[in-house]
């Protein structure tokens, strides 16, 4: 990790320079804020004087990214001297918080930081932890995967306050406004937005007691109701002795039957679908209300009426104009569809949208901008969100949730006029969140981006719109409009084509690392960078060729990209999202309607240019072919995001190379071999003698493994490789697909079964072992290899919250053998090896698809702690990773996943990945940080980059 910058003040060089001057100001009460689910969350505070927006006291900031400037300590009375360009408005961005939601907070921080910061404004980086101790910590810790990967480390890395109150007049001299992205408790209930009201604050978002207000489902529903709109019949739960009759009594007002009526019960106080489930009957909806309370997710539960046969649907509102022409204009709702694929569970169709549907990028759930729904629906949406924003006290931005359901199925038998009825059908809104997710295809940005707002502008707008609030931040609005992105490409610009998707079982992390290493680059104003979607073949076949490159791969598809379409969840969903766009209809329809949100936001941005006004250009559709020959006429570097299949096997490699198109990553023969995982084991069998080890593999056809009985397979495999457990995997997946560890003959059978019916997943704890939901390969793999399972010490992560009296690491080390990851960059022949990564394993065995790739889950420890691995066996470590790197003639970038002997620094291959993810959680990135000097993520991708110019031919 790297260490905290103090730009605010040249003098402080460390950490401890920092501390020594915050301690001469602490204060030894460390109870002077506290919060509670009472109304008030301030006890015993006075309001302090806010300080000049030009402060010289010094601040804690984050390392700042390379390309903004450092703030610059400026004495009041020169600030009118100062040149409008010469202004930085210091915004202090806060995140994490007690909730489950505070490693979705850590992303929506990581997009803020990416995209706000720059020559004009500077970013200082707080985390709240869940024991809502505040700490100003770096932006290399904003990159983390989860909280877990530094929470522990806090107390030696960050700089921490004695107590909220100290946290918030470290914020009046530092920062000139804050920007909240807390969600759920704390963030989004009025918590934080009290603190800095207390004690004058400028902030983005909306006040405290609106937040209280809204936040609640409960309390938000009896007040919607109050003003005319329509609600979901609901019942409060608190876990006491009247509510079985209570609920009882409510099933029967609803009709509900009391053994079997299906109900969604959820905490009153909590986003991101956390906690959400749906329950049967009275008794089944108490004890699960009852488990919400006793997991302490909220003490108070809401039970609803089950919504069926209607459209779910979500609506970003931004505010726009100042003082009394402030008004809110309501984006393009996104229409949300649950999909089922292949055989379910009768209660899985009961499904609703739930954390992992989220923010994991699967085929299970699909978004439409703008829906498909009747044009007077959409107008009706858009004029209740805005009318709801408005009669709430909402400021800023914010989201809105809601479902639209038809005439046919109108599921309400209300006689009273509500608001949202009408011919067409029904709409009701249920949930309003006060501080939108904000990860980089969150609703907020694709809504924004059919708009004609880029990630930068809009952020940019809403910390704007925030700051015409406040008259000492009024120097700052006439120059925030400087955006950092560019209307037109420079001529001169060096073209990029950023290449994802595919159709191996890897296609949806494929679409997350294009998306980001698109974004990062965007930012350099001497690259003109355009996304391109390698779409699916068109037999749907996974990629899989046992016979090596992909001949057919010329006739392959390829479609160029306008900015909104990048925004979505997965490839099949960009896909649709080009045929729809190019489809006459349904392009005129969006047009119309993006037109007149446009008019809309310009009646409130009156003629400041406020926003890039993207194009609504449609996509262009290539054939692969095609495709190569239009980058090698414009001069392109490809950079190569497919993981899997042809991105990764050397054919996309092959044929941009016979056409001199310069692409990232490895050649045509080190991507062949280290695709196929036995051959990057027999290139690597002579490196024994110097402390690389490879593990025995045995390689059966599917078609074998289906035709002989159990018991003979297990016997011979196990056999074979002389060995009790076994892990098996795919010849030509990653990502974890398909990966599992079988204990025994029955673990086997599932698995086979699993294979020969086609299944997309293998639900959790299907085998002997705990273990997550494993994804499948489809189609099914032909070939699969099994490994002898290597064992090691399980790693905890332990917190405060867990009863301990610090966060620290729980390691016996018994088989002093750890899982690591590492990734390695250079020039053939001179690789470089980064920092390891030791891999942290939440539930099971094997790294789930969500520990690796979804953003807030799985724990990466990035150096390895020393009291793991000593210094003198990292160093031989990185030494034999170069090693392995040079034999396979790796070069440009790729991530090697291993095992390392912590004593011997000896390291046993696992496999090589020629396009690591992406993604921006990657351990890639917490690896490039740990560098000296530290490389983010802008300037790691651009590294990568220009290393595919250099390659040796």
């Amino acid at each position: 990790m790297a260490s905290l910058s103090f730009a605010s003040n040249p003098s402080l060089q460390s950490r401890d320079d920092a501390v020594a001057l915050l301690n001469t100001k602490k204060k030894k009460n460390k109870n002077s804020f506290s919060y509670s689910s009472s109304p008030s969350y301030l006890l015993g505070l006075s309001p302090k004087p806010r300080s000049s927006a030009f402060s010289s006291n010094a601040g804690c900031s984050g390392a700042g990214v390379a390309r903004a400037s450092a703030v610059e300590v400026v004495k009041e009375e020169d600030v009118e001297k100062r040149k409008e360009k010469d202004r930085v408005l210091r915004v202090g961005v806060v995140c994490g918080g007690p909730s489950a939601e505070r490693g979705i907070s850590l992303n929506s921080a990581r997009s803020v930081l990416d995209h706000i910061q720059g020559d004009d404004l500077h970013v200082s980086c707080y985390y709240i932890d869940s024991n809502l101790n505040a700490y100003a910590i770096s932006s290399a810790q904003v990159y983390s995967n989860t909280p877990a990967d530094f929470d522990f480390k806090l107390e030696s890395l960050a700089l921490g306050f004695s107590s909220l109150s100290e946290f918030a007049e470290h914020l009046t001299a530092s920062v000139d406004i804050v920007f909240p992205v807390i969600h759920g408790q704390f963030g989004e209930d009025g918590g934080i937005q009290e603190l800095l009201e207390n004690y004058n604050i400028p902030f983005v978002g909306t006040g405290s007691k609106e937040c209280r207000r809204a936040f609640d489902k409960y309390d938000a529903s009896l007040e919607l109701n109050k003003r005319g709109f329509l609600t979901v019949p609901g019942c409060l739960v608190q876990g006491s002795e009247m509510d079985k009759s209570v609920l009882s009594k409510w099933f029967e007002i609803n009709q509900l039957d009391a053994r079997s009526g299906k109900v969604v019960v959820k905490p009153t106080k909590a986003g991101s679908s956390i906690g959400v489930t749906v329950a049967y009957g009275v008794a089944d909806s108490l004890k699960k209300a009852n488990d919400i309370i006793y997991e302490g997710i909220d003490s108070r539960v809401l039970v609803e009426v089950f919504l069926e046969g209607g459209n779910e649907f979500t609506a970003i509102v931004l505010d726009v104009g100042s003082g009394v022409d402030s008004h809110p204009v309501v984006l393009l709702p996104t229409e949300v569809t649950l999909q089922f694929h292949g055989s379910v569970d009768l209660k899985e169709k009961d499904a609703i949208f739930n954390y992992r549907r989220k923010y994991l990028p699967t085929r299970q759930v699909a978004y439409h901008t703008p829906p498909r729904f009747p044009v007077d629906i959409i107008k009706t949406i858009r004029e209740g969100a805005s009318l709801l924003f408005k009669q709430l006290g909402l400021r800023d931005f914010a989201r809105i949730d809601g479902w639209f359901f038809p005439s046919s199925v109108n599921p309400f038998s209300t006689s009273n006029e509500k608001f949202g009825m009408n011919e067409s059908g029904s709409i009701v809104f249920t949930d309003i969140n006060l501080i939108s997710g904000m990860e980089q295809t969150s609703f907020l940005f694709q809504q924004a981006s059919k708009v004609g707002f880029s990630h930068s502008d809009i952020l940019r707008s809403i910390i704007r719109h925030a700051c015409l609030r406040f008259p000492h931040l009024q120097p700052y609005n006439d120059v925030s409009v400087h955006l950092l992105h560019k209307s037109q490409p420079r001529e001169v610009a060096r073209k990029v084509f950023v290449i994802f998707g595919g159709d191996s079982s890897e296609r949806q992390v494929s679409l997350m690392s294009g998306t980001n290493v698109w974004l990062n680059l965007q930012s350099f104003d001497d690259l003109d960078v355009t996304p391109c979607l390698l779409a699916p073949s068109s037999d749907h076949s996974s990629g899989q060729h046992t016979d090596g490159m992909d001949a057919d791969a010329g006739s392959r598809v390829v479609w160029l990209l306008p900015y909104s379409l990048v925004l979505r969840h997965t490839t099949e969903e960009v896909l649709d999202a080009c045929i729809e766009a190019i489809e006459p209809a349904r392009a005129a329809l969006t047009s119309q309607l993006r037109n007149q949100v446009m008019v809309d936001l310009m009646e409130g941005l009156k003629n400041e240019s406020l926003f890039t006004k993207l194009g609504d250009e449609p996509p262009v559709r290539l054939s692969l072919e095609k495709w190569i020959k239009h980058a090698k006429e414009v001069q392109a570097t490809v950079f190569i995001s497919v993981h899997g299949g042809i991105g990764e096997d050397g054919t996309l490699q092959s044929m941009l190379e016979a056409e001199g198109v310069p692409h990232t990553g490895p050649g045509v023969i080190a991507s062949k071999t280290c695709m196929d995982k036995v051959a990057t084991s027999l290139a690597l069998s002579h490196l024994a003698k110097m402390g690389v080890l490879t593990i025995n593999k045995y390689v059966r056809t599917k078609e074998e493994l289906l035709s002989v009985p159990i018991d003979k397979t297990w016997l011979d495999i196990t056999s074979k490789l002389q060995c009790d457990t076994l892990c098996v995997k795919p010849a030509r997946d990653g990502c974890s697909t398909g990966v599992a560890r079988l204990c025994c003959r029955e673990d086997l059978a599932v698995y086979l079964k699993a294979l020969e019916d086609c299944l997309l997943r293998i639900p959790a704890n299907s085998f002997m072992k705990t273990h997550g939901i494993i994804e499948m390969p489809k189609p099914a793999p032909e070939r699969l290899i099994f490994e002898p399972f290597i064992e090691t010490d399980e790693i905890i992560v332990s917190s405060k919250s867990m009863g301990e009296s610090a966060d620290r690491l729980m390691w016996k080390g018994n088989s002093r053998w750890v899982e690591i990851t590492v990734g390695v960059i250079g020039q053939r022949g001179s690789m470089h090896s980064l920092s390891p990564s030791v891999t942290v394993k939440e539930t099971g065995d094997i790294l789930t698809l969500e520990e690796k790739f979804q953003g807030g889950t799985g724990i990466n420890l990035t150096p390895p702690p020393p009291s793991i691995v000593s210094n003198e066996a990292l160093k031989k470590c990185k030494q034999r990773i170069e090693l392995i790197a040079n034999t396979l003639q790796l070069e440009g970038f790729s991530r090697l996943d291993a095992f390392l002997n912590v004593d011997s620094g000896e390291v046993l291959i696992i496999e090589v990945n020629t396009v690591p993810g992406m993604t921006p959680s990657t351990v890639l990135i917490h690896q490039a940080l740990a560098e000296q000097p530290p490389m983010y993520p802008h300037q790691f991708f651009r590294k990568l980059l220009d290393l595919a110019s250099e390659r040796i031919v």
